[in-house]
């Protein structure tokens, strides 16, 4: 799958992602994003923050309540985004600063990950198809079990399935930006890691993580 550097998002070809398996990855490891729906003729889309599973192809699935506003977007038109992003964190002028540039007029930046899967979904009715997608989330979020089977006939969770709907989204193309410095030199980076690990923010170890594997791989 080509990821796309459309108008949409500002993707320099150093922050692109360096393969389909590099989104993938970070998609797989993040399940918690925003469900961005415009469906037709709005001035602003609804944006649903929410779990999700993805199944490490190209697949995403959830549910949501039925009283959710993203159902007639979706009904209007299917195709929608879901925006997932993580690892970020600031780096401030003097860590950005090159010599002879004072560390004062250093310009700052930030660092982050984000994966922008845009989607055709089809939204979900049939009690066996929404117990499966509660099964599978079950499955992903609480493996330790602990929860009782889902089964759309018998049982608690029988009885709240009419209060949900389940979406499958078949993604269709990806905007995926790791920005990490990758315009900048070895030394540059890794100067800027060693400052990540001595300060140690609350996501500094994950930016710090997605620097040294992108530049190993550069």
């Amino acid at each position: 799958m080509v990821c796309r550097c459309g108008p949409e998002v500002l993707i320099k070809r150093h922050d692109a992602a360096q393969d389909d398996g590099e989104w993938r990855a970070f998609l797989a490891a993040h399940d918690f994003g925003e469900l961005i729906a415009s469906g037709r003729g709005h001035d602003v889309p609804v944006v649903v923050p929410t779990h999700f599973i993805f199944d490490g192809a190209k697949e995403i699935t959830l549910h949501l309540a039925k009283p959710n506003p993203v159902w007639e977007r979706l009904e209007q038109n299917p195709l929608a985004i879901m925006s997932v992003f993580g690892a970020y964190t600031y780096i401030p002028t003097g860590w950005n600063a090159d010599a002879p540039v004072p560390p004062e007029e250093g310009v700052p930046t930030s660092y982050y990950a984000a994966v922008q899967a845009v989607c055709r979904f089809e939204i979900v009715d049939a009690p066996e198809a929404i117990a499966d997608i509660l099964t599978r989330q079950l499955a992903h979020f609480q493996p330790e079990g602990g929860h009782a089977l889902v089964d759309p006939a018998v049982g608690r969770y029988a009885g709240q399935l009419p209060a949900i709907r389940g979406l499958r989204g078949q993604i269709v193309d990806v905007r995926a930006k790791f920005k990490f410095g990758g315009n900048k030199s070895r030394e540059h980076r890794e100067r800027i890691a060693e400052q990540l690990d001595a300060r140690r923010w609350p996501r500094d170890g994950d930016a710090r993580a997605h620097l040294l594997r992108r530049m190993a791989t550069s």
